[in-house]
């Protein structure tokens, strides 16, 4: 394992122990989720062009397509759900409170 794909997998870890540990608000969780793709992203186009494997690097970039529409789709929830509900944290987004 070069010391290139073990700090994409050290980010990828931070990013899913990010998302357990802090959960307050729902911007800290988004910057979580895009840190856990954009490692995954930098792990698949590291080993993808160790193993020499072109054909699949295709999948990358469908990867990184699919996380940027990922971050705009969670930009816009955010800016919907603090406009209707006045703050991001995610304990007030509860749908059985009244």
């Amino acid at each position: 394992m070069t010391s290139l794909l073990f700090l994409a997998v050290l980010n990828f870890t931070l990013g899913c122990l990010g998302l357990i540990i802090n959960r307050t608000h729902l911007l800290s969780a988004l910057l979580c989720l895009e840190l856990l793709l954009v490692s995954l992203f930098s792990g698949l186009a590291i080993w993808f062009t160790q193993t020499s494997a072109f054909p699949f690097s295709s999948t990358v970039m469908i990867l990184l397509a699919l996380s940027a529409c990922e971050a705009s789709a969670g930009l816009s929830l955010l800016v919907s759900i603090s406009r209707t509900h006045g703050s991001d944290l995610i304990r007030s987004l509860s749908l059985l409170q009244q």
